[in-house]
């Protein structure tokens, strides 16, 4: 890690007598953060991600506490997904209809062993997890493996395609019980993303593993690319 910018360390000041507040008070603050930087410091010119991170007590060394799962967000997440789909036949017709940039069956699955990862999203229909199942080792380390649980493998190729396309977003607890998730970009206004993430904390909540013992939900912040994380009252 290099030396944060000065930027980085204006907003770092910025945030550290921060107290965790509702989604709407922390949105607020984080879009607040360019008006408290100092003379001569610039804000940024990209339009930032924005992300929410959750930290759970869970322990996902057990089957049973993995929290996953996936929700199209009231305002999408501000950028178009590439979306490839494994399928045949009828399939490849409909899912090129619904927007996907690729879709085919073999052929596809071979770029994608020789290192061809020109995609955000990988969709599968159940008769083509033959053909992707040996794709594991690729895809998983990535996110990008087609599951059931995250409905990425489904018979209605059109029809998850076009929740992709209109923002549908994954998530899945990390080995140290946290989730990360895009919910926006800054521009948004403050009522989309405080709806995004008002509804992604919703779910997980939802998702809460009946094993789970004590506080299930331990921190929440939301940040940007380049700012520090905002801290949101865990409930």
């Amino acid at each position: 890690m290099g030396k944060p910018s000065k930027r980085q360390q204006a907003y770092r000041k910025a945030v550290v007598d921060l107290k965790p507040g509702s989604v709407s008070e922390a949105i607020s603050a984080l879009k607040g953060l360019d008006g408290k930087l100092p003379k001569g410091v610039e804000p940024s010119k990209s339009d930032q991600s924005v992300e929410l991170s959750v930290r759970l007590g869970v322990d996902p060394k057990h089957a049973d506490q993995i929290v996953r799962g996936s929700i199209v967000l009231p305002h999408g997440i501000g950028k178009s997904q590439r979306v490839l789909v494994f399928c045949k036949d009828q399939n490849v017709e409909k899912a090129v209809e619904a927007g996907a940039e690729h879709a085919g069956g073999k052929e596809l699955a071979d770029k994608v062993k020789d290192g061809w990862l020109d995609f955000d999203v990988a969709i599968a229909t159940p008769d083509m997890m033959g053909v992707v199942g040996p794709l594991g080792r690729v895809l998983g380390p990535r996110g990008l493996m087609p599951s059931p649980k995250a409905g990425t493998v489904t018979q209605d190729v059109a029809n998850a395609v076009k929740e992709y396309k209109a923002g549908k977003v994954e998530f899945r607890v990390d080995d140290a019980g946290n989730v990360h998730c895009l919910v926006g970009k800054l521009s948004f206004d403050q009522g989309q993303l405080t709806d995004n993430v008002e509804a992604l904390l919703s779910l997980i909540r939802q998702l809460r593993p009946t094993t789970t013992k004590g506080n299930y939900i331990r921190s929440v912040t939301v940040s940007a690319t380049q700012t520090p994380g905002i801290p949101i009252v865990a409930v």
